[in-house]
Protein backbone atom coordinates (compact mmCIF):
# COMPACT_ATOMS: atom_id res chain seq x y z
CA UNK A 1 0.00 0.00 0.00
CA UNK A 2 1.87 3.58 -1.30
CA UNK A 3 0.53 6.69 0.55
CA UNK A 4 0.99 9.59 -2.13
CA UNK A 5 0.22 13.07 -0.55
CA UNK A 6 0.00 16.19 -2.90
CA UNK A 7 0.18 19.51 -3.33
CA UNK A 8 3.70 20.35 -1.66
CA UNK A 9 4.58 24.08 -1.62
CA UNK A 10 7.90 23.94 0.13
CA UNK A 11 11.23 22.39 0.60
CA UNK A 12 10.24 21.87 4.26
CA UNK A 13 6.97 20.24 3.90
CA UNK A 14 8.45 18.44 1.00
CA UNK A 15 10.90 16.96 3.63
CA UNK A 16 8.10 16.60 6.63
CA UNK A 17 6.37 14.64 4.44
CA UNK A 18 9.20 12.06 3.15
CA UNK A 19 9.75 12.13 7.53
CA UNK A 20 6.17 11.19 8.21
CA UNK A 21 6.65 7.96 5.81
CA UNK A 22 5.16 9.22 2.71
CA UNK A 23 5.76 6.90 -0.18
CA UNK A 24 4.71 9.58 -3.09
CA UNK A 25 4.97 13.57 -2.70
CA UNK A 26 3.70 15.64 -5.57
CA UNK A 27 3.62 19.05 -6.96
CA UNK A 28 1.60 21.19 -9.17
CA UNK A 29 4.05 22.96 -10.61
CA UNK A 30 4.45 26.02 -13.48
CA UNK A 31 0.87 25.46 -15.37
CA UNK A 32 -0.38 29.09 -14.85
CA UNK A 33 -3.61 27.47 -14.60
CA UNK A 34 -4.52 28.38 -10.86
CA UNK A 35 -4.49 25.35 -9.63
CA UNK A 36 -4.84 25.23 -5.79
CA UNK A 37 -1.12 24.87 -4.23
CA UNK A 38 0.64 25.65 -7.64
CA UNK A 39 4.35 26.43 -7.17
CA UNK A 40 6.60 28.08 -9.65
CA UNK A 41 8.83 25.98 -11.93
CA UNK A 42 12.32 27.15 -9.73
CA UNK A 43 10.40 26.10 -6.62
CA UNK A 44 9.16 22.88 -8.17
CA UNK A 45 13.30 21.78 -8.57
CA UNK A 46 14.05 22.58 -5.10
CA UNK A 47 11.55 20.50 -4.32
CA UNK A 48 12.68 17.33 -6.37
CA UNK A 49 16.38 17.86 -5.51
CA UNK A 50 15.20 17.41 -1.56
CA UNK A 51 13.31 14.65 -2.41
CA UNK A 52 15.85 12.52 -4.31
CA UNK A 53 16.15 9.14 -3.18
CA UNK A 54 13.87 10.02 -0.26
CA UNK A 55 10.34 9.26 -1.37
CA UNK A 56 8.51 8.54 -5.51
CA UNK A 57 8.57 12.54 -6.89
CA UNK A 58 5.34 13.23 -8.74
CA UNK A 59 4.22 16.14 -11.29
CA UNK A 60 0.48 17.20 -11.77
CA UNK A 61 -0.58 18.99 -15.03
CA UNK A 62 -3.93 19.74 -16.42
CA UNK A 63 -2.28 21.08 -19.68
CA UNK A 64 -4.65 21.07 -22.65
CA UNK A 65 -1.87 19.28 -24.81
CA UNK A 66 0.79 17.05 -24.59
CA UNK A 67 3.40 19.71 -25.83
CA UNK A 68 4.05 21.20 -22.24
CA UNK A 69 3.66 18.56 -20.70
CA UNK A 70 6.51 17.00 -22.33
CA UNK A 71 7.79 20.14 -21.18
CA UNK A 72 7.65 20.05 -18.04
CA UNK A 73 8.63 16.20 -17.70
CA UNK A 74 12.15 17.70 -19.54
CA UNK A 75 12.27 20.48 -16.92
CA UNK A 76 11.67 18.64 -13.21
CA UNK A 77 12.41 14.82 -14.69
CA UNK A 78 9.59 13.54 -12.29
CA UNK A 79 9.50 9.62 -11.03
CA UNK A 80 5.91 9.84 -12.29
CA UNK A 81 3.50 12.30 -14.30
CA UNK A 82 0.29 13.12 -12.99
CA UNK A 83 -2.24 14.06 -15.97
CA UNK A 84 -6.09 15.54 -14.43
CA UNK A 85 -6.76 17.65 -17.12
CA UNK A 86 -10.02 17.94 -18.93
CA UNK A 87 -9.22 18.23 -22.43
CA UNK A 88 -5.98 15.96 -22.12
CA UNK A 89 -5.83 12.60 -21.02
CA UNK A 90 -2.74 10.08 -22.01
CA UNK A 91 -3.09 8.32 -25.47
CA UNK A 92 -0.66 5.22 -26.01
CA UNK A 93 1.37 7.60 -28.17
CA UNK A 94 1.77 10.40 -25.46
CA UNK A 95 3.11 7.31 -23.00
CA UNK A 96 5.39 6.03 -25.58
CA UNK A 97 7.06 9.89 -26.12
CA UNK A 98 7.01 10.58 -22.39
CA UNK A 99 9.14 7.36 -21.45
CA UNK A 100 11.49 8.45 -24.75
CA UNK A 101 11.83 11.97 -22.96
CA UNK A 102 12.74 10.63 -20.12
CA UNK A 103 13.29 6.92 -19.21
CA UNK A 104 12.18 5.06 -16.51
CA UNK A 105 8.83 7.67 -16.12
CA UNK A 106 5.80 6.51 -15.27
CA UNK A 107 2.28 8.06 -16.58
CA UNK A 108 -0.54 8.24 -14.10
CA UNK A 109 -3.66 9.01 -15.68
CA UNK A 110 -6.92 10.95 -13.46
CA UNK A 111 -10.06 9.30 -13.79
CA UNK A 112 -12.91 11.55 -12.29
CA UNK A 113 -15.52 9.45 -10.43
CA UNK A 114 -18.53 10.70 -11.29
CA UNK A 115 -21.05 7.36 -11.82
CA UNK A 116 -20.78 4.28 -12.99
CA UNK A 117 -19.20 5.32 -16.57
CA UNK A 118 -15.84 6.07 -14.79
CA UNK A 119 -15.63 1.99 -14.78
CA UNK A 120 -15.41 1.69 -18.61
CA UNK A 121 -13.34 4.88 -19.00
CA UNK A 122 -10.52 3.36 -15.88
CA UNK A 123 -10.49 0.09 -18.32
CA UNK A 124 -9.58 1.96 -21.11
CA UNK A 125 -7.21 4.19 -19.95
CA UNK A 126 -5.79 1.59 -17.71
CA UNK A 127 -4.46 -0.44 -21.35
CA UNK A 128 -1.69 1.90 -21.53
CA UNK A 129 -1.14 3.80 -18.70
CA UNK A 130 1.35 3.06 -15.69
CA UNK A 131 -1.20 3.81 -12.65
CA UNK A 132 -4.30 5.27 -12.51
CA UNK A 133 -6.03 7.68 -9.98
CA UNK A 134 -9.36 7.87 -8.75
CA UNK A 135 -10.53 11.09 -7.81
CA UNK A 136 -13.58 13.40 -7.03
CA UNK A 137 -14.93 16.10 -9.53
CA UNK A 138 -15.77 19.92 -8.58
CA UNK A 139 -16.38 21.90 -11.52
CA UNK A 140 -15.17 25.07 -10.12
CA UNK A 141 -11.46 23.26 -10.07
CA UNK A 142 -9.43 23.21 -13.22
CA UNK A 143 -8.72 19.10 -13.09
CA UNK A 144 -10.31 16.10 -11.69
CA UNK A 145 -9.37 16.56 -7.98
CA UNK A 146 -8.86 19.02 -4.97
CA UNK A 147 -12.25 18.50 -4.31
CA UNK A 148 -12.16 17.72 -0.76
CA UNK A 149 -15.04 15.56 -0.83
CA UNK A 150 -15.21 11.66 -1.05
CA UNK A 151 -16.54 9.67 -4.51
CA UNK A 152 -18.56 6.26 -4.85
CA UNK A 153 -16.15 3.81 -3.22
CA UNK A 154 -18.56 1.03 -4.62
CA UNK A 155 -17.66 1.93 -8.26
CA UNK A 156 -13.95 2.51 -7.34
CA UNK A 157 -14.04 -0.73 -6.20
CA UNK A 158 -15.12 -2.56 -9.32
CA UNK A 159 -12.45 -0.66 -11.02
CA UNK A 160 -9.81 -1.92 -8.93
CA UNK A 161 -10.95 -5.44 -9.31
CA UNK A 162 -11.52 -4.77 -13.25
CA UNK A 163 -8.27 -2.85 -14.37
CA UNK A 164 -5.47 -4.04 -15.26
CA UNK A 165 -2.73 -1.97 -13.80
CA UNK A 166 -2.55 -0.04 -10.17
CA UNK A 167 -4.76 2.14 -9.25
CA UNK A 168 -4.95 4.98 -6.47
CA UNK A 169 -7.93 5.61 -4.71
CA UNK A 170 -8.28 9.73 -4.08
CA UNK A 171 -11.27 12.19 -3.28
CA UNK A 172 -11.60 13.46 0.52
CA UNK A 173 -9.19 11.00 1.97
CA UNK A 174 -7.71 11.95 5.57
CA UNK A 175 -6.53 10.02 8.63
CA UNK A 176 -10.22 9.52 9.91
CA UNK A 177 -11.67 7.82 7.01
CA UNK A 178 -8.38 6.67 5.09
CA UNK A 179 -8.88 3.02 6.76
CA UNK A 180 -12.93 2.29 5.83
CA UNK A 181 -11.72 3.40 2.17
CA UNK A 182 -9.06 1.31 1.71
CA UNK A 183 -10.99 -1.64 3.43
CA UNK A 184 -14.03 -0.90 0.97
CA UNK A 185 -12.03 -0.62 -2.32
CA UNK A 186 -8.79 -2.44 -1.47
CA UNK A 187 -6.56 -0.56 -3.86
CA UNK A 188 -2.86 -0.33 -4.90
CA UNK A 189 -2.79 3.38 -3.12
CA UNK A 190 -4.15 5.83 -1.22
CA UNK A 191 -4.06 9.80 -1.75
CA UNK A 192 -4.56 13.25 -0.03
CA UNK A 193 -4.30 16.47 -0.24
CA UNK A 194 -7.28 18.43 1.39
CA UNK A 195 -7.70 16.34 4.54
CA UNK A 196 -4.18 16.84 5.03
CA UNK A 197 -3.97 20.27 4.44
CA UNK A 198 -4.70 23.42 7.05
CA UNK A 199 -6.51 26.83 5.23
CA UNK A 200 -4.71 29.84 5.92
CA UNK A 201 -6.00 33.47 6.38
CA UNK A 202 -5.51 34.72 3.08
CA UNK A 203 -7.55 31.16 1.45
CA UNK A 204 -3.93 29.83 0.88
CA UNK A 205 -3.57 26.59 2.27
CA UNK A 206 -0.18 24.56 3.79
CA UNK A 207 0.42 20.86 5.00
CA UNK A 208 -0.61 20.22 8.41
CA UNK A 209 2.36 17.71 9.39
CA UNK A 210 0.16 15.84 12.26
CA UNK A 211 -2.38 15.05 9.87
CA UNK A 212 -0.06 13.67 6.96
CA UNK A 213 1.46 11.43 10.15
CA UNK A 214 -2.14 10.27 10.80
CA UNK A 215 -3.23 9.60 7.66
CA UNK A 216 0.30 7.76 6.30
CA UNK A 217 -0.10 5.64 9.77
CA UNK A 218 -3.45 4.35 9.20
CA UNK A 219 -3.34 4.02 5.81
CA UNK A 220 -0.09 1.58 6.54
CA UNK A 221 -1.82 -0.42 9.42
CA UNK A 222 -5.05 -1.09 7.29
CA UNK A 223 -3.35 -2.29 4.70
CA UNK A 224 -1.44 -4.55 7.43
CA UNK A 225 -4.18 -5.76 8.66
CA UNK A 226 -5.98 -6.64 4.86
CA UNK A 227 -2.56 -8.29 4.06
CA UNK A 228 -2.50 -5.38 1.14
Amino acid sequence: MITQIYSIQSVTEALACAEAGADCIGIACATDAGLPAEIPLELGREVFAALEGKATRVALTVAASPIPVYQLIRELLPDVIHLCGYDYMATPEFVAEAKRIHPGIKVLQAIGVTGPEAIAEAITYGAWCDQLILDSVDPAINGVGAAGFTNDWDVCAEIVRRTPCPVILAGGLGPDNVAAAIEQVRPYGVDSFTRTSRKLPDGRSEKDAEKVVGFVRNAKAAAARLGL
